[in-house]
C-alpha cells in the first residue's frame, strides 16, 4: 500500500508541476496554434491533478481540510485557462 501511495504522490507531483513548463512553452511559443495546444496542456495538467487530490482524499491519505486551498487553486487555474483558450481561438 505504501508504494502505491508513493505513485499517488509522485503523479500528483508531475501534474502539478507540469502546469508551469507547459505555460512557460506556452508563452514562447512560435505561433497562435503551438500556443493553444500548449494552453490545452496546462488544462489537462490541471485537471488532473485536481483528479489525484481527489483520490488521495477519497482513499483517506491526506485529509479533505488540507487539500482545499490547492483544491481552489485548481479550479481557479482552469477557469483560467478555460477563458485562455476560448478567447485565443476566437
Amino acid at each position: 500500500m505504501r508504494s502505491s501511495n508513493g505513485r499517488a504522490f509522485q503523479q500528483l507531483l508531475r501534474s502539478g508541476t507540469s502546469v508551469g513548463a507547459n505555460y512557460r512553452e506556452a508563452y514562447r511559443g512560435r505561433s497562435k496554434a503551438q500556443f493553444i495546444a500548449k494552453c490545452g496542456d496546462c488544462l489537462r495538467e490541471i485537471e488532473e491533478t485536481a483528479y489525484w487530490l481527489e483520490l488521495l482524499v477519497d482513499a483517506e491519505i491526506i485529509p479533505a481540510a488540507k487539500t482545499q486551498p490547492v483544491r481552489r487553486e485548481c479550479d481557479e487555474l482552469i477557469a483560467i485557462f478555460v477563458t485562455i483558450l476560448k478567447r485565443s481561438k476566437q
